[in-house]
């Protein structure tokens, strides 16, 4: 991992709710607002733009441990920004608080950790 790293650092991620991001099964709509599960995709993203400055070229950042709490509803047409913010770094570990927030304010929060590995590593967990 390259140096420069600092607890503090903060990426975002902003996106505008479409009907793909809409909470459902089997291709079936519950309801048509935000999904928890995009909310955690778009936690992750944000967070993993954090790391991808400071991977050298062997290196991948895997995630370790997502939690979230869902707040809030964010309806079709809603904009949402994700923002992570570095809160610990210890060797190749990466835990970041991330917030996500529409045009009435807070919708969610939550804590994602990833771990840095080299490629092979990673590649030799899949077999």
């Amino acid at each position: 991992m390259k140096s420069g790293m600092k607890v503090g650092q903060t990426a975002s991620v902003t996106v505008t709710v479409t009907p793909d991001m809409f909470a459902q099964f089997d291709g079936e709509v519950v309801h048509p607002v935000y999904s928890t599960v995009s909310m955690v995709y778009h936690m992750e993203w944000a967070s993993r733009k954090i790391i991808l400055p400071f991977l050298e070229e062997n290196e991948e950042g895997m995630g370790g441990a997502v939690s979230m709490k869902h707040i809030a509803p964010s309806s079709e047409g809603t904009t949402v920004t994700i923002t992570a913010t570095l809160t610990e770094l210890q060797s190749n570990i990466v835990i970041t608080k991330a917030e996500a927030r529409n045009e009435n304010g807070l919708i969610g929060i939550g804590e994602v950790k990833q771990v840095i590995l080299p490629k092979e590593r990673i590649r030799m967990m899949g077999k």
